[in-house]
């Protein structure tokens, strides 16, 4: 991906190959750049000028799932109830978990091709660490739960939403209410009068 501007030809490439490859990363077929080519009507060199990799070319499908979740943790650290932006951070992350097929892969990976894709992944890391420290200093979560916990456990409801099974539609509410089971566990027990 480059970061001067493109001309315009180049740049209705650039959106035709990851239009093409967001179709079929939607669909559950592996990035192939000559299939992305072929696909879209390119030759091989122009989709290899633009992503010299497909993992670079599913990095950039993911980019805007990413950033709006990284925006939404921004806002979720502006609010002042602990426990309400916690959940609310993580039932944004698992709507994006269960509605963008790019985001398990990009998230999973232990080493990113764009610095931008480590950007926004350090972003949203930490921004869970920090509305877990802050909902555990309220009272507000057990304080067994760790931050390292989060990835897993949303992993683990996003998995458990498309194996067993959900149609499209239906994915979200499956979540939601899958994550409400987890967050009632996780809320820390009330005081006893």
């Amino acid at each position: 991906m480059t970061t001067t501007p493109l001309r315009k030809d180049a740049a209705r490439n650039w959106d035709r190959i990851v239009d093409v490859a967001r179709a079929l990363v939607d669909q559950g077929t592996p990035l192939q750049l000559n299939d992305v080519a072929r696909r879209s009507g390119l030759g091989v060199g122009t989709v290899y000028r633009h992503f010299a990799t497909p993992e670079a070319l599913l990095e950039t499908v993911a980019t805007p799932c990413l950033e709006a979740l990284a925006a939404h943790g921004e806002q979720a650290l502006a609010d002042t109830d602990p426990w309400r932006a916690l959940e609310g951070f993580l039932t944004r992350t698992v709507e994006a978990q269960v509605t963008d097929a790019s985001l398990a892969p990009v998230t999973a990976a232990s080493e990113d091709t764009l610095p931008r894709t480590t950007e926004l992944k350090q972003s949203l890391r930490s921004a869970g660490t920090t509305l877990l420290d802050r909902a555990r200093r309220a009272g507000a979560v057990r304080p067994d739960l760790a931050p390292a916990d989060l990835v897993p456990l949303m992993c683990g409801i996003a998995y458990a939403v498309q194996v067993h099974g959900s149609a499209a539609d239906d994915r979200i509410d499956t979540a939601h209410r899958y994550l409400a089971t987890l967050l009632g566990g996780l809320r820390a027990a009330p005081p006893h009068a």
